[in-house]
């Protein structure tokens, strides 16, 4: 699994957040009210669309499928001048990153079982407690084999 390690620039986002559960998954419902109005958002950044998760802390440590969390749909923008009636901003602070280029079905979560199971405990980084975040390129494609995406999973040194 090809994997980098990244310092994020600081971003800014315009979405929609949702609180879920990974025992009641409100991705789709999330995405198919905020993919119709990303024309709407003025000042892109780029054409990517990024998928986002803000846990609560320890999250990971005391992990359990029914607890809640914050996911957004949103994309990247130069500036928070303008944001659309019943959407919200989020900026990203500076931090670092392991980047993982992933290539298969977002309904396979085997990556994260890798990432969490075998390549955050093998490295010298522990998972820190900001957001977590999918770019969702022009090479991806929903549940799709062939799709392509870049997984951001925020690390500090053990």
């Amino acid at each position: 699994m090809n994997h980098r390690i990244e310092q994020l620039a600081e971003k800014k986002l315009i979405g929609k957040p949702i609180s879920m559960r990974i025992t009641d998954n409100k991705t789709g419902l999330l995405w198919s009210q905020f993919a119709p109005r990303i024309k709407e958002i003025q000042n892109r950044a780029s054409q990517d669309k990024i998928s986002l998760q803000i846990y609560p802390t320890n999250y990971f440590q005391e992990f359990n499928p029914s607890k809640e969390f914050e996911k957004w749909a949103c994309v990247e923008v130069k500036d928070f001048d303008t944001i659309p009636e019943g959407m919200s901003s989020l900026t990203l602070k500076v931090g670092l990153y392991a980047v993982f280029d992933y290539k298969g079905s977002s309904a396979d979560s085997s990556i994260f079982e890798y990432i969490f199971g075998e390549w955050i405990p093998k490295s010298p980084y522990q998972v820190d407690e900001r957001p977590h975040f999918e770019v969702l390129g022009a090479n991806y494609k929903n549940n799709d084999p062939n799709s392509e995406e870049e997984i951001w999973i925020p690390i500090k040194d053990k």
